[in-house]
């Protein structure tokens, strides 16, 4: 018997932990087995280095084409490099992992990706920007793949109130990579049973999405918006002031500005926004003959985020927002009058209470043993359900401590270091502007507060310790070096090979 045998149609799903990838599986394997097609599915478990990633592969073949319809035929269980007709990937460098191992050829492969990240740990680790480059990811898999489509599936499920399988499930139907109808595809989220409703919507969006990137190759990641963008006017008259003073600036300043104006309104008050406002129209001559206003306008992103420190206050603050709530309840799909409990972790050290402290108050429960003693009791690792009244209380009345936030021991510590750090950067920028800057430059060590705030505090300090005593030596490369050297690990050994050297 001379039957034409085609080879099988081959599909790798790369998704992580919690991400529907069994189920897409399941639907995908229905989907070909009620269109009577043999169908095959295996998965290979990954590390669990973001809630674990796990590779699915099917294999489907029509029984038209077996030379038994009644006998599967022999496939594969696991994909060949070059040998995959569609990759799914559920996250954007799971498309990128995909592309390193060949699965994705430029004379076979769709590949339908979510450009949306869930960062690894060592990209939250690294004490810098550890992000990886996910302009590059898109780069690759678009000269990679046959046809790429990409889109943000993980925020369409969010406002869709759907799980990113169903999404992405829409996105292989909009793809037009299998020989099966759209209606072929409801039937088999219908036959599967579970939260049919918002899986057909999420189906229904993930393919109209699909279909509108197919015709868009120009798609974009969310790394590319545009760091600060105002709409709108201000709602007060000193709102207003201070919109126009900020349109004052250097224009490669403003966008900074801007953005920082408002996480300074957010942080504390319209005053202290005012005071941020006031220190660039103080640095702003400084740049009149230059085309890159490179001191302004590092000076408008880090200042803001010095001046907006991380104190008790704040973290209080964020963790009793409506909007966190809201955010945390819709992640979790919790319905309407149903209970939500938020168990929050929390560390206190003596050091971060006494920093909420007015100043005076502070130093004198420093000197006392007795009272550091009883502050002490308050210490250590707990975890607190704010879902609870006492707690919440305890949380909202440390939130609502911003209103004395100017006369804490932390604001103190803080705002004496900004100014020492502004007094240094005037000084030098009269004599060596861009020395200036990389001082500027050097206030992204800062961050955080417990341990993470003391150990970059310290490499800050060691660094400005340089630009006082180094002499000759102390130029705006090697501070450039010495910065860089200070984020590759905890430890400071980088920083110190740097500077020794």
């Amino acid at each position: 018997m001379n039957h034409q045998i085609k080879r099988p149609i081959t599909i790798v799903i790369s998704a992580l932990g919690g991400q529907g990838g069994g189920v897409l599986t399941n639907w995908l394997i229905n989907l070909a087995e009620q269109c009577d097609y043999f169908a095959q599915s295996t998965s290979i478990p990954g590390v669990a280095q973001r809630t674990g990633a796990t590779i699915y592969y099917l294999e489907m073949f029509p029984k038209a084409q077996a030379e038994n319809p009644d006998k599967p035929p022999v496939m594969a269980l696991m994909p060949l490099p070059g040998d995959v007709d569609l990759v799914v990937a559920a996250e954007l460098m799971e498309a990128g992992r995909a592309v390193q191992r060949q699965y994705v050829t430029p004379d076979k492969t769709t590949l339908v990706a979510s450009t949306h990240r869930v960062f690894a740990v060592s990209e939250k680790m690294a004490l810098g920007n550890g992000t990886s480059d996910g302009a590059a990811v898109l780069a690759m898999a678009r000269a990679a793949a046959k046809e790429f489509i990409a889109f943000d599936m993980e925020s369409l499920a969010a406002d869709l109130g759907c799980v990113i399988s169903s999404i992405l499930f829409g996105a292989i139907a909009g793809a037009g990579v299998l020989p099966f109808s759209r209606e072929d595809f409801r039937a088999a989220i219908r036959a599967e049973g579970k939260m049919v409703e918002a899986n057909i919507r999420g189906f229904d969006e993930g393919c109209h999405a699909a279909e509108k990137s197919r015709s868009d190759k120009e798609q974009k990641t969310s790394d590319d918006r545009p760091v600060g963008e105002i709409q709108g006017k201000a709602n007060t008259p000193e709102g207003e002031a201070l919109i126009r003073r900020i349109k004052a600036l250097p224009e490669p300043a403003q966008e900074f500005a801007r953005a920082g104006a408002r996480k300074l309104l957010d942080y504390q008050d319209m005053a202290y926004a005012a005071d941020y406002v006031t220190v660039l129209e103080g640095f702003a001559a400084s740049d009149d003959d230059k085309a890159s206003c490179d001191l302004s306008r590092e000076l408008a992103r880090y200042l803001a985020l010095w001046m907006a420190f991380d104190d008790t206050i704040r973290v209080a603050d964020i963790k009793t927002r409506s909007d966190r709530t809201r955010k945390y309840r819709a992640e979790v799909g919790a319905k309407d009058g149903q209970i939500v409990h938020m168990v929050e972790f929390m560390h206190p050290r003596l050091q971060e209470i006494l920093s909420t402290m007015p100043v005076g108050m502070a130093k004198r429960v420093a000197r006392s043993r007795l009272l550091t003693w009883v502050f002490n009791k308050f210490t250590g690792p707990r975890l607190s359900d704010t879902t609870k009244i006492i707690p919440f209380l305890m949380l909202y009345f440390v939130a609502s401590l911003k209103t004395m936030r100017r006369r804490t021991l932390r604001y103190a510590q803080e705002h004496e270091e900004i100014t020492r750090w502004l007094d240094r950067i005037r000084a030098v920028g009269t004599q060596n502007y861009d020395l200036a800057v990389e001082i500027v430059r050097c206030q992204r060590l800062i961050k955080g507060y417990g341990d993470t705030h003391a150990r970059g505090l310290g490499n800050f300090h060691a660094i400005m310790a340089f630009v006082e005593t180094g002499g000759d030596r102390v130029t705006a490369d090697k501070i450039r070096r010495l910065r860089l050297a200070a984020l590759v690990d905890e430890d400071g050994d980088a920083l110190k090979s740097e500077m020794a050297a």
